[in-house]
Parts: C-alpha cells; sequence; structure tokens
C-alpha cells in the first residue's frame, strides 16, 4: 500500500524514493544543515515531504548537474531551499529569485562606443566608451564589473572580426 504524498518518509522509504543508500542521506544531514528530518526515539529519522524535496534538489544538482558538495551549500546559501526544491522539480538551475528591476534607458544614458583599432599600432582591436559614458555617481565596484563588461565586448568583437575574414 502506498503511502500518501503527504505522510513522512522513513529514512529506508526516502532512500527508496530517491534511488540513494542510506549512508548518503545521513551523510548529507551533516553538510547540509537545511536537511532536518524529525527523530523519534531511538534516533528513527522521519522525513517530511518537504524534506523529500530538498533531497530531490540537491540530488538532482550533485548527480545530475555534477556540483560539488561546496557548490550546492553556496546556491542553497544565496538562493535558499525552495529554489534547490525548484530545481529538482523542474531540472532547471535559472534563479528563481525576483531579477533586478531597471529604468528603461534614455537617450542621455547611451555610451558611444568608438573602434580605435586604426589609431593604435596594435592588431588588437580596442573599444573605448565615448563621451556619452556615465561613471560618476558608480561604485568602484560597478566600475570594475563595467570595465570586464566591455573587455568582454572587446574580446567578442575580435572574434567576430576574425570570423568575417
Amino acid at each position: 500500500m502506498d503511502k500518501s504524498p503527504d505522510a513522512f518518509r522513513t529514512i529506508s522509504e526516502a532512500a527508496e524514493e530517491l534511488d540513494l543508500p542510506q549512508h548518503v542521506l545521513r551523510f548529507w544531514e551533516t553538510r547540509f544543515t537545511q536537511i532536518k528530518p524529525l527523530k523519534r526515539g531511538g534516533g528513527r529519522r522521519y522525513y517530511r515531504p518537504d524534506d523529500v524535496q530538498l533531497l530531490k534538489g540537491i540530488r538532482h544538482l550533485l548527480y545530475d548537474q555534477g556540483f560539488t558538495i561546496k557548490g550546492v551549500q553556496r546556491i542553497l546559501k544565496e538562493q535558499g531551499a525552495k529554489h534547490v526544491v525548484a530545481i529538482g522539480e523542474t531540472g532547471s538551475i535559472r534563479p528563481i529569485a525576483p531579477q533586478p528591476q531597471f529604468e528603461p534607458a534614455t537617450d542621455e544614458d547611451a555610451v558611444d562606443f568608438v573602434d580605435i583599432a586604426s589609431d593604435v599600432s596594435s592588431d588588437e582591436p580596442r573599444l573605448v566608451a565615448g563621451p556619452a559614458a556615465r561613471t560618476e555617481g558608480l561604485s568602484a565596484r560597478q566600475k570594475e564589473e563595467l570595465s570586464a563588461v566591455l573587455d568582454m565586448l572587446a574580446s567578442c568583437k575580435q572574434v567576430l572580426d576574425k570570423a568575417r575574414g
């Protein structure tokens, strides 16, 4: 007779449902503080349906996606247990946290990029932000991120230029 989806699972039932040995579930309890089965007399573990869903997400990340334990711990810390449960249900590792909302760009926000490779003795193309670039009011970290994006764009341009011949 099958249990209700809302019923608690013993460690053997949870391990069977997840196709894992019981000792792996016990080990994961030591590595992931979010896994907290109820323990009754004699130390017998009972996993709630939410615990089993979390375990499915962890299993998917470790075995199907190839994450390390530290990687899964980081995801749990940054995105939370609900995110990992969603990963187990959907198989998608896309963030489910609300994404930052940005106001639409205006002409004042425009950045003119100029290819100055012809002005430079090097064969490597360089992109530079033109006079429309606005960096005042940005933190040092934001400026570093923008600089990294600019470097990435320059690399992309170089690849495209090579592909064009």
